[in-house]
């Protein structure tokens, strides 16, 4: 699965451990997917600070990788404001190990709990739809890369991973904010 902008998980991983990040793509895209779904500003650069305080020991990020970080964050705005609904999580890719997309998947509803416990910690979450994704999510982050190759496992991701998309979208419609919309003024003459 990839995401909805044009990066793929494998050039996300990759720019990520060549400039010696120790993170996990999917980690950081569901962090900032979850950020936004509990309603993070659009307009808001302390994404970018966040980022470094969790996943950089604090340091500031090589520039290839902020680009990246600033890349994903606006594809995940994109695919979450998107009303074909297109928002993709950046898991990788359907050729790769079901042990390895497992393990991004998990990864990346860690994330998720992450960002969105960072925005959304002071407020409590009222819907019961939104407590029961937030618990789900918590029993996914536990997933076991202990999986055996084959049609099961196979189904089994496909539908889990269909279920926290889903559910990411269900959280920013019921919690995000879309960004403001510039409106020109129209004079008439």
């Amino acid at each position: 699965m990839s995401n909805s902008s044009s990066i793929s998980f494998a050039d996300a991983q990759a720019t990520i451990t060549t400039n010696e990040v120790i993170a996990h793509a999917a980690e950081i895209h569901g962090m900032l997917t979850g950020l936004i779904c509990a309603g993070f500003a659009f307009e808001s650069h302390d994404y970018l600070a966040l980022v470094n305080d969790c996943f950089n020991n604090n340091e500031m990020m090589p520039m290839p990788v902020k680009s990246l970080v600033k890349d994903l964050y606006s594809g995940i705005w994109q695919g979450l404001s998107d009303d074909a609904f297109g928002f993709q999580p950046l898991l990788p890719d359907d050729d790769d190990s079901i042990v390895e997309r497992t393990a991004g998947l998990a990864a990346w509803v860690q994330g998720f709990n992450l960002g969105f416990g960072l925005q959304h910690k002071d407020s409590p979450v009222s819907s019961e739809e939104a407590k029961e994704v937030l618990a789900d999510f918590a029993e996914i982050a536990n997933l076991s890369d202990d999986v055996d190759e084959d049609e099961d496992s196979e189904q089994a991701y496909f539908e889990i991973a269909e279920y926290v998309r889903i559910s990411s979208l269900l959280i920013f419609s019921e919690l995000g904010t879309l960004p403001e919309q510039k409106t020109e003024s129209k004079t008439l003459h």
